[in-house]
């Protein structure tokens, strides 16, 4: 069967896109990417306070994901008690004209008129 008999979702290439869902999909990575956008590098205990009501696992799971998918680097430090800071990669920073725009389309189309981007767009 050539290219012109198929129907259009036969002819589209899926796959770049289904990667990069995969990697920010899923409940609270695109909040924990923009507030370490918006702060650059936060610890634990920042970016749980930043998000509200977000369980200690589910924030860890996530956090680790988001590591192992290298769009965050978790930088540890040897000291009593122990610091864990975050911050986006530079993979992880290159998504952030996605989410930049992503803003900028809710803050157009939101009914209440609040933008928690609105610090962000100028960057």
């Amino acid at each position: 069967m050539d290219i012109q008999n198929k129907a259009p979702y036969e002819k589209v290439n899926i796959a770049p896109f289904s990667y990069a869902v995969s990697l920010i999909g899923g409940k609270w990575k695109m909040d924990i990417l923009f507030w370490l956008w918006k702060c650059e590098v936060m610890r634990y205990s920042e970016i749980k306070k930043a998000l509200g009501n977000v369980t200690h696992k589910m924030l860890s799971d996530r956090l680790k994901e988001l590591e192992r998918d290298e769009l965050v680097i978790r930088r540890e430090y040897p000291q009593v008690p122990p610091k864990v800071e975050y911050y986006l990669s530079e993979k992880g920073l290159s998504l952030m004209p996605i989410l930049q725009a992503i803003c900028k389309w809710g803050h157009e189309n939101s009914e209440d008129g609040t933008d928690k981007c609105q610090d962000v767009m100028t960057l």
